[in-house]
């Protein structure tokens, strides 16, 4: 393997060192040695990782640098190429100046992110709990996560990077940090659309006072200002914003993706036109539905209820909706496992999700099935139910503990 990229992983490995050092978790000798010994292991991991190719980068990300050397790096950018959105392609734009394996910058990037995600995870766990000890395994419980580990370093897939800001978002927030709050959701949104599957959570943010109306301007003006390097450089506004938009229309048509979402259950045969809008009703029926509820009830809500219905919309948004692939349920893998950390009776949500996710990836990575895909949805099933028991169920416990 080059030596750059052994290069890159120790400046990763020194990022994440001075990262959990400046969070004050090596205060003490033991902890240094504990940190340092796993963060070694997993980036090593990760190494172990960068040889595989997949058809993702072969037939997709490979030709887009390709793409971008031909066409002058950067200038590149005024064209319209491939189906990821401007922030990425700044990467892979970047990328097209370096002789080395596109393969490896680009999973060196991933793997920089899981970091981030990794640390983004620690703080909002933060907000529940002040132990050394389980804030410790926060992060490495996220470094070590399978679904993480295969999604970069394995995959070469960027999902790391829009949750690593979406999660980021969730902690400012409930930190009493707005401006940065909405400023990570919007940067979480410009990376990828699967982002609008947590976004919901800002309106019950609104509930809890922690966003006022004046602060939903700054959603906008982050996102005009990520992709204005792109339009200065000759790449039509309009395209550029409604790039989602247009995204739409290459999701393709079948019901799902080797996703353990809803339509799992179904059958070959099925009406796909009367099931895709009727999958699509469903998740707004139910999103509104959630929200209203919350509303209704937001004198009681919470930090607990926050993160509770952050995850709820990350598992039951892509679990109704039609249309869904493999990779969509990684917010709703990291954010079950910082809700086992706040809510230990919990536990096994983070392990339902992930077998959930691993069936949706095995599927893809090796071409078979490891079990139908509906047991995974039926354990996103179990989790939604879990969730929604769990809020009803905290409202009461609220009204109790202000009552003593």
């Amino acid at each position: 393997m080059d030596y750059r990229v052994w290069i890159g992983i120790f400046f990763i490995f020194v990022f994440a060192v001075c990262l959990l050092a400046c969070s004050g978790l090596m205060d003490r000798p033991r902890n240094v040695v504990l940190c340092t010994t796993l963060t070694v292991l997993a980036l090593g991991l990760r190494v172990w990782c960068f040889p595989h190719v997949t058809g993702d980068y072969t037939g997709f990300l490979a030709p887009w640098i390709e793409f971008f050397r031909a066409n002058g790096g950067v200038h590149g950018l005024k064209y319209s190429i491939g189906n990821y959105n401007v922030p990425y392609l700044y990467f892979l734009a970047l990328f097209s100046y370096s002789d080395l394996y596109g393969l490896y910058l680009i999973k060196l990037l991933s793997v920089f992110f899981d970091v981030v995600l990794a640390w983004s995870s620690m703080q909002l766990a933060g907000v529940f709990t002040r132990d050394t000890g389980k804030r410790i395994f926060t992060f490495f419980a996220v470094l070590f996560l399978p679904t993480v580990v295969l999604n970069g370093a394995y995959w070469g897939q960027c999902d790391a990077i829009y949750v690593a800001f979406a999660v980021m978002a969730l902690w400012l927030a409930l930190s009493n940090r707005p401006v940065l709050s909405m400023v990570c959701f919007a940067v979480s949104f410009s990376f990828k659309l699967q982002a609008v599957f947590i976004l919901p959570v800002i309106a019950v943010l609104w509930y809890r006072k922690k966003f006022s109306l004046w602060h939903a301007v700054i959603f906008p003006v982050t996102y005009l200002v990520i992709v204005l390097p792109a339009v200065l450089l000759g790449r039509p506004l309009i395209d550029t914003l409604t790039l989602y938009l247009n995204q739409t229309g290459s999701i393709g048509s079948g019901l799902n993706y080797n996703s353990p979402s809803f339509f799992a259950f179904f059958l070959n045969g099925a009406n796909t036109a009367f099931w895709s809008k009727a999958g699509i009703l469903a998740a707004f029926v139910f999103l509104f539905a959630v929200l209203i509820w919350l509303y209704k009830k937001r004198g009681a809500v919470n930090d607990e209820v926050i993160l509770t219905a952050a995850l709820l919309f990350a598992v039951a948004i892509p679990w109704l909706l039609p249309h869904m692939h493999d990779r969509y349920f990684f917010a709703a893998d990291v954010l079950s496992l910082v809700f086992a950390v706040a809510f230990p009776k919990l536990a096994f949500v983070p392990v339902l999700c992930q077998f959930a996710s691993l069936l949706g990836y095995h599927a893809y990575l090796k071409g078979r099935y490891l079990f139908p895909m509906s047991y995974g949805a039926a354990a996103l099933a179990v989790v939604i139910v879990v969730l929604i028991a769990f809020i009803i169920y905290h409202f009461p416990a609220q009204r109790r503990r202000k009552a003593r």
